[in-house]
């Protein structure tokens, strides 16, 4: 009891220099709860909308999956007879026939995408019964025939649309006008889907290409019919194969799709989360030690009267405790407010997200709790362990906590041991043969390299500040020496402290590498191997209507179309392979230059002729002249032999398997043949500036697609990595917020350990100005150390990463310089923003004040 009660009188004694690693804490809390929250409410929200929309039983084709693009564009479909058999059976109370199709575009009468702007699809259909479960009409009516269309309240509300506004809607089957007729609004919450409702018999032959029939079958169950006995009554009453679902299970494979996207969401957030966790417990590590050393004199106090060893360390862990609570109390806070910060952000770019669906599950501030006081705790762990060794005398006798030469030595060894090992590990990854086997390797590496760097981070200090110091402080005369010498004094300090700037540095270093490489190798790719003059494609399979648009767009040499077929491929060693063919025509190889190891690709557009990459040839011991069994989804087999085989050694096509369309259309009757992926197009000598217009006039009426040419390509993809990379830069912003933390809460706690040392200082001449300006320095050498360290270390990681990546053909390493000098700038700025509290506070002190402290 008197231990707890010592804890608790110095914990709220020294609160003040507690505040910012309970602020660490909380930010830590706050980001690991707010992502469980962000991700729990998503998942709720969609888990409502399933299960609503979804009928007590649903038939549907055998071949239909929830997450899956048909072939051909249109959705996999049941004959309209499945309805009348399914209505007789027992148990049913009403069945109905419902057409769904997520292969379209929607624009108004300005020729704009009515779409989603943030992924989620637009989705056309007749509207049923089942539809009222999820939503009703606020607006006009249900659309009665060919020339009216319904649409949800959102898209209404996005797109200013109203009643009486045509709408184009363009499918693989055509394209055709309606007019708004009516508004429904949902029941529940729309993640952002854009959704329209025609009539049956139009959405029939507009969406499927035929009249009497429907992509499932709606049934409601009679009343005392449970959904497992009815599934099993329509089971039996239907002759033929289909995929017969409960409201449950049609639900739970809707959101299997959801499920693990939102996984990759929640556990990447969750990764950064986890970074700052670690920077934060630098920050109170060194917050501990300095305590610790400030109250050795008290220490000794309490041992000479009687406190033994584990007391002193159990009062020492009490503190780490109260300070793990409640910082995780209010970072549990904290993040449900981050949640509902993150939702409006979502709705803000399109993804609608209630906060009438915030969901905070009991298990989350429970993790929150447990980990905030667990890492807490366990930071806290050496300081206070190294506050249990004081001795009463020494402690009496010395202002701060013995040094341990020979601990000092053992923790030199084990970094120097665990660098190297990382270096070994990092040298054999770049030299490895496999990417796969490589990349474990190089996490290996990455993991002992940086815990390497925290251990000798004291030993590097002491050369590393010395040399920042001689380039940037003398210039600055004796305020300049003083700073570095202040920056020497406790190179564990200024090494923990350094190192929490260091991890998240070394991220961003690393991450710019290699989306600099990137750029850089499929840009040169692109230069090398790409010879069409322009590409189009977007976000949906490329329409027989704008396939012609295309064709007849003057000034063009040729186009080719590029077709993704479904097939499985049989080897010669008999192996089975699924991963599909590519038909195009053989303009492609003028297009796309690829190089061959065996024949011409020119060759594989041959009758019954294909080619394969080198690595699949390799793996099956597929040889030149070698005959493959191609089994087309939906149409028959076919024996093709391998007329070229292609080298793997590149970024664009790695793999593909290329045969001619024509090849394609013996084996696929023309209702199974797939729409194009992409189209590429060659100018005519000396038009390409006439053709690249007139091609865009041509795809005007057609805003899904996108028309580009090799200038444009290379932007766009430069600017996909550059947000990609801006976003993690954005989450790893946390990790060195805290970090900048360590630095303020390091140099406020450092000013209050030196402060008998400034008031002499001050006595003897030195100027608040001066003053100061050494404190600034002395923080700007310290994130300069932790600057140069995580730089270094993380270009290393991202030149390795690069070798990696060089053998799946991205071959380019290129060091983006503006961003690392960029950054190691930037890192001056941080330390002498970390250091303007510290520094004012140094200032107004007291002179005799600060002689007279103890």
């Amino acid at each position: 009891m008197t231990v707890l009660k010592t804890s608790m009188r110095n914990f709220f004694a020294h609160k003040g220099r507690m505040a910012l690693s309970a602020v660490a804490v909380l930010l830590s809390v706050g980001f690991v709860c707010g992502t469980l929250v962000f991700t729990d409410t998503m998942n709720t929200t969609f888990d409502k909308l399933f299960a609503v929309t979804s009928s007590d039983v649903t038939v549907l084709p055998k071949a239909a999956k929830s997450d899956d693009t048909p072939q051909n564009g249109k959705p996999e479909s049941l004959s309209a007879s499945v309805l009348e058999q399914a209505k007789k059976a027992n148990g049913v109370k009403s069945a109905e026939g419902a057409v769904s199709s997520m292969n379209v575009t929607v624009v108004n009468s300005d020729n704009k995408n009515m779409g989603s702007s943030n992924g989620a699809p637009t989705i056309a259909g007749n509207w049923t019964k089942n539809d009222l479960r999820s939503m009703e009409i606020t607006s006009g009516h249900a659309p009665r025939g060919p020339t009216e269309v319904m649409v949800d309240a959102d898209t209404a509300d996005k797109h200013h649309l109203k009643m009486g506004d045509e709408l184009r809607t363009i499918s693989v089957t055509g394209d055709f006008n309606a007019k708004i007729v009516g508004i429904a609004t949902f029941k529940v919450t729309n993640p952002g889907a854009a959704v329209v409702y025609f009539d049956t018999a139009t959405a029939q032959r507009e969406l499927l290409g035929a009249t009497g029939r429907f992509t499932q079958v709606n049934l409601a169950a009679a009343s005392g019919v449970s959904d497992a006995q009815l599934k099993q009554n329509v089971s039996q009453a239907l002759t033929g194969s289909y995929k017969i679902q409960t409201q449950k299970e049609n639900a739970d494979e809707n959101r299997k799709g959801v499920g693990e996207f939102m996984n990759v969401i929640k556990y990447a957030m969750l990764g950064f989360a986890g970074i700052a966790f670690l920077v934060g417990i630098f920050l109170i590590i060194n917050t501990f030690s300095m305590l610790v050393a400030q109250r050795t004199r008290e220490i000794g106090l309490m041992r000479a009267i009687g406190s033994s060893r584990k007391q002193v360390n159990r009062s020492v862990l009490v503190e780490a405790l109260l300070l793990g609570f409640f910082g995780s109390v209010l970072g549990v806070g904290a993040g449900v407010g981050l949640a509902v910060g993150l939702m409006k952000i979502m709705s803000s770019m399109g993804m609608d997200l209630s906060t009438r669906d915030l969901t905070v599950k009991a298990t989350t501030p429970v993790i929150g709790l447990i980990l905030g006081v667990v890492v807490t705790v366990l930071a806290a762990y050496l300081p206070a362990r190294r506050a249990g060794k004081v001795s009463p005398m020494a402690a009496l006798r010395d202002a701060g906590t013995p040094a341990d030469g020979k601990a000092g030595l053992v923790r030199g060894l084990i970094g120097l041991v665990l660098t190297g090992a990382g270096a070994f590990a990092l040298y054999m990854a770049a030299t490895a043969d496999k990417a796969t086997d490589g990349s474990l390797v190089l996490g290996a590496g990455v993991v002992l390299t940086l815990i390497g760097f925290v251990i000798i981070g004291p030993l590097l200090a002491g050369g590393v500040v010395r040399v920042i110091s001689a380039v940037l402080l003398r210039m600055f005369g004796p305020v300049g020496r003083l700073a570095e010498r202040n920056a020497l004094r406790n190179p564990r300090r200024t090494g923990a402290t350094g190192a929490a700037l260091m991890i998240g540095l070394a991220l961003v270093a690393c991450l710019s590498v290699v989306g600099s490489s990137m750029v850089a190798s499929a840009t040169d790719e692109l230069d090398k191997s790409v010879g069409a003059d322009f590409i189009v494609q977007g976000n949906q399979k490329i329409v027989q209507q704008a396939e012609k648009a295309m064709e007849a767009t003057p000034g063009l040499a040729h186009v080719t179309r590029y077709k993704e077929l479904n097939a499985e491929l049989t080897s010669p060693d008999g192996k089975v392979d699924e991963d599909g063919l590519t038909a195009a025509d053989p303009s492609y190889a003028q297009d796309l230059r690829r190089k061959t190891t065996a024949g011409e690709l020119s060759a594989a557009y041959g009758k019954d002729a294909m080619s394969v990459g080198s690595k699949y040839a390799d793996k099956h011991g597929v040889k030149l002249g070698d005959t493959l069994t191609v089994a087309f989804k939906g149409g028959s087999t076919a024996k093709l032999k391998v007329a070229a085989i292609t080298d793997d050694d590149v970024a664009i096509d790695q793999g593909a398997r290329y045969t001619s369309i024509e090849t394609m259309k013996k084996y696929l009757p023309a209702s199974k043949v797939p729409p194009n992926t992409i189209m590429f197009a060659k100018a005519k000598d000396g038009q390409e500036k006439q053709a690249y217009a007139a091609l865009k006039k041509s795809m005007e009426k057609y805003p899904q697609y996108q028309v580009r040419d090799q200038t444009d390509y290379k932007q766009e993809l430069k600017d996909q990595i550059g947000q990609l990379l801006n976003m993690v830069y954005g989450l790893l912003a946390l990790a060195i917020v805290v970090a900048v933390l360590g630095v303020v809460n390091t140099l406020a706690l450092s000013v209050v350990e030196r402060t008998r040392e400034i008031g002499l200082m001050r006595a003897i001449g030195l100027s608040r100005r001066q003053l100061r300006r050494m404190i600034r320095l002395e923080s700007v050498v310290i994130a300069l150390f932790g600057a140069l360290l995580g730089l270094g270390l993380g270009m290393s990681w991202g030149a390795t990463a690069q070798k990696l990546l060089a053998l799946e053909g991205l071959k380019v390493l290129e060091i983006p310089w503006p961003t690392i000098i960029g950054v190691f700038i930037g890192s001056a700025f941080v330390g002498l923003f970390a250091a303007l509290i510290p520094a004012f506070r140094a200032g107004r002190m007291n002179v005799l004040n600060a002689i007279a402290t103890d």
